[in-house]
């Protein structure tokens, strides 16, 4: 029997607020109100979602297992009707897209300008997960529909559609009278991201002894810590540029040049028409480079 889309918006609010009070609150529901849903859901399931521990809830094996097919399914519930309302020019609502850290401030933070301007009525929600492998998740799930990433090694059930070539060179901390970054420190990022990855490749072809001076998982610290002397670092030619801006710093290129592949992935299957829009546009983007 197919489930109550409405119920499965409720136990979503509650997964995602961790009490029945807080999703009540998000969604202007009353808890007694919220609490009954929950319970018409775990009829129609025929078991326990969540366990009552005290004042809070746990989910139970099967509340874990319906966490990610209800996302797809009010994920693929809102698509059909974005795509009814399209028929009719009507485009609103809203877009949800993730990125990772080193790549909002360029290319994404264009994109959403470009795609705000042509669709104002659109809102972006813009997610910063942890690390690529998180972001691929919430891809899978349908918690976002459009990731911008390096393309996964492993692409079942998603499409990854080439965006851009990152070009990354070498940020020198303030001071720095060499001409490269032979025998000095980095500031990096956690062994295992795709940014220490990239650190450890250049590093190797450039004959170059990874010394780390800083290792700071929050990558948007790479810079200010540049700027403040810790160390060198890697980063996207955009960031190197706006470190410019702020300091006394050097950039240089790698040799041999350094780069990584930048793409838009989504599940395969339809879009949203504000996401597909998304879509076009990053593309458009990348054909006129």
């Amino acid at each position: 029997m197919p489930l109550n889309a409405t119920r499965l918006g409720h136990f979503l609010a509650v997964v995602d607020a961790g009490t029945v009070t807080a999703a009540g609150a998000a969604l202007f529901v009353s808890q007694s109100a919220l609490s009954q849903s929950l319970r018409e859901l775990e009829r129609e399931v025929a078991t326990p979602l969540f366990h009552r521990v005290g004042r809070g809830l746990r989910l139970t094996a099967a509340g874990e297992a319906l966490v990610e097919p209800a996302r797809r399914a009010l994920r693929d519930l809102q698509t059909a009707a974005d795509a009814v309302a399209a028929v009719a020019e009507v485009v609103a609502g809203h877009v949800d897209l993730a990125c990772l850290a080193t790549l909002a401030a360029d290319p994404v933070s264009a994109l959403v300008g470009k795609f705000r301007a042509a669709h104002p009525a659109v809102t972006v929600r813009l997610a910063d997960p942890d690390d690529p492998d998180d972001l691929v998740a919430r891809v899978r799930s349908g918690e976002v529909e459009l990731g911008v990433s390096e393309p996964p090694a492993d692409l079942a059930g998603l499409v990854a559609r080439p965006l851009a070539r990152q070009d990354l060179v070498w940020l020198l901390p303030p001071g720095s009278h060499q001409k490269a970054p032979h025998s000095m420190a980095f500031v990096t990022t956690p062994v295992g991201t795709s940014s220490r990855r990239h650190l450890e490749e250049a590093c190797a072809r450039e004959g170059i002894a990874l010394v780390v001076a800083v290792e700071t998982a929050p990558r948007e610290a790479i810079v200010p810590l540049v700027l403040a002397g810790a160390g060198a670092a890697l980063v996207p030619h955009a960031l190197a540029r706006a470190a410019q801006a702020q300091g006394d710093v050097r950039v240089r290129e790698c040799r041999p040049r350094a780069h990584r592949a930048v793409a838009v992935l989504h599940r395969d299957g339809p879009l949203s028409p504000a996401a597909s829009r998304f879509l076009a546009l990053a593309l458009e983007r990348d054909s006129a480079r």
